[in-house]
C-alpha cells in the first residue's frame, strides 16, 4: 500500500522522543499541571529543562523528556514556539486542566483519545504505520522492524539507524501490549500503558507473537468517533478538492490514519457508527446508501470547539454509568 502521508516527499519520520518509556497514567495530568502554572506569556520551555524539572515531577531526566513527548504527541501541550512558549491546548484544558473532565485517566474516552492522536496521525511513525499499513492481523517485533527499516532505507529518509527504530518498536509494543509485572516491583515503570486497557493488541502463542484485535469497541464513545472522523476528512480532504463535503466508506474504513483502521473496527461496526451520524450533530453530517454507493455528506462545518463539546458527551455518559453502578 504505497500511498499516505508515509509516501510524500516531504515526510519526516520519528523514532524517537520518548525515552524507550511508554505513556504512563499520571503523566499527562503533570505536564498539562506544569505548563499552565508557568504559562505566563514568555518562555516557559524549562520547566521541562531546568535541573528542578526532576524534583517538579519527581522522576528522572530521560522520564521528564517522555513525559514531555508523550503530552506534545497526544495534543495536550503545544511543543515550544520561536520564543520558548509551551501552551496547554483546548484539548489538554478539557481533560486535565483545572475542574478537567479526567484528571487520573479513569475514562476509556481519554485513552481512546490518546490513542487516536498517536496512531491517526502520521507523526510518529512506528505508531501510524502499525494500524495504518501493518498487511497482517498477527505479528511479531521482528516483521514491524524488518518493514520499517525497509520503509526507511526504500525512502532513503537520513540519519535513521536500525537501532533507533528497534527500540521504537520495543516501546510501540510496551505501550499498547500486556506483559507480567516484575515480582515485587512497585516502581512507577512497571505500571502498564493506559492504552493497554483499550485491548487492541493482544499477546498470542508464542513468546513474541501478538495480535491486532478487529471487531465492536464498546468502550469508544460517538463523540470520540466523531473527533477522529473529522480530522481524518480534514486531511484526506486536503489532497483533493472534491472530498471537502463527501467522504466515501471505503476510505473512512481502510485509507492509512482512517477511524476504520486506527481504530480496528470491523464493517458491521463502522457502518452502524456512521448511521447515527445525523442524530448525533443535528444534521451536520448525513450518512447516504444512495445508488450503491456508501458515504457521508456534510452539510456544514464543525469546528474544533464544537468537535470537543461532541466529545464532552463520552465523558457525561462515563459519568452516568459510573454513577447508576454505584
Amino acid at each position: 500500500m504505497a500511498r499516505g502521508p508515509l509516501y510524500e516527499p516531504d515526510y519526516r519520520p520519528q523514532f524517537s522522543g520518548h525515552e524507550t518509556f511508554p505513556l504512563k497514567y499520571g503523566w499527562l495530568k503533570k505536564a498539562v499541571d506544569a505548563v499552565e502554572a508557568t504559562q505566563v506569556g514568555v518562555s516557559n520551555r524549562s520547566v521541562f529543562l531546568a535541573d528542578e524539572a526532576i524534583g517538579n515531577f519527581g522522576v528522572g531526566k530521560n522520564m521528564v523528556t517522555a513525559i514531555r513527548y508523550w503530552a506534545e504527541s497526544v495534543g495536550m501541550i503545544t511543543p515550544a514556539d520561536g520564543e520558548g512558549r509551551i501552551e496547554t491546548t483546548a484539548l489538554g484544558k478539557l481533560i486535565f486542566g483545572t475542574g478537567g473532565l479526567d484528571p487520573f485517566m479513569e475514562v476509556a474516552a481519554t485513552s481512546w483519545l490518546a490513542h487516536w492522536r498517536l496512531c491517526g496521525r502520521p507523526n510518529r511513525t512506528t505508531w501510524y504505520w502499525v494500524f495504518g499499513y501493518l498487511p497482517e492481523t498477527d505479528f511479531d517485533r521482528e516483521l514491524v522492524y524488518r518493514a520499517l527499516t525497509g520503509l526507511a532505507k526504500d525512502r532513503k529518509w537520513q540519519r535513521i539507524s536500525d537501532a533507533t527504530v528497534k527500540r521504537d518498536v520495543d516501546c510501540f509494543i510496551r505501550s499498547y501490549a500486556s506483559r507480567a509485572v516484575t515480582a515485587g516491583a512497585i516502581h512507577e515503570d512497571e505500571l502498564e500503558s493506559p492504552l493497554v486497557e483499550l485491548g487492541l493488541i493482544r499477546a498470542v502463542g508464542r513468546k513474541d507473537g501478538f495480535r491486532m484485535v478487529r471487531g465492536a469497541k464498546p468502550s469508544l464513545g460517538q463523540g470520540v468517533f466523531l473527533y477522529a472522523l473529522l480530522d481524518f476528512w480534514d486531511r484526506y480532504a486536503s489532497l483533493a478538492a472534491s472530498r471537502r463535503n463527501s467522504l466515501s466508506f471505503e476510505a473512512i474504513a481502510y485509507e492509512p490514519g482512517s477511524p476504520g483502521r486506527v481504530f480496528l473496527l470491523d464493517e458491521t461496526d463502522l457502518a452502524d457508527r456512521l448511521a447515527e451520524l445525523e442524530t448525533f450533530t443535528g444534521g451536520a453530517l448525513m450518512w447516504s446508501e444512495t445508488a450503491g454507493l456508501k458515504q457521508v455528506l456534510r452539510r456544514r462545518d464543525i469546528d474544533e470547539a464544537e468537535a470537543l463539546e461532541f466529545v464532552t458527551r463520552d465523558f457525561a455518559d462515563a459519568a452516568a454509568e459510573m454513577r447508576i453502578a454505584s
